[in-house]
């Protein structure tokens, strides 16, 4: 079954400028496209959840340790801003 976008990834993605739609690879959660409808990047792993889902599911405080954790970890792929880990971490942490 594919990734249901929740609205946290959707009002980021309206922030930054772009549009979010469930990917059509079963690698990734979401496809990324610029706001003239070109495609992005891929990105997200279907295995593991986002900072939306563990809000939903375990609260905020939870949420807010696994995000600290997310960003430490990926911080070298975050660092560069629009490179693809820096817009998976804004869309989906």
């Amino acid at each position: 079954m594919p990734y249901k976008i929740k609205q946290y990834t959707l009002d980021k993605a309206r922030e930054l400028g772009v549009q979010v739609f469930p990917s059509d690879n079963p690698k990734y959660k979401i496809e990324i496209y610029n706001d003239d409808g070109v495609f992005m990047f891929y990105g997200g792993s279907p295995l593991y959840s986002d900072y939306p889902t563990y809000l939903e599911t375990d609260g905020y405080m939870y949420a807010d340790e696994r995000r600290r954790l997310y960003r430490l970890r990926h911080r070298k792929e975050i660092e560069k801003v629009g490179s693809r880990g820096w817009w998976i971490a804004e869309l989906l942490w």
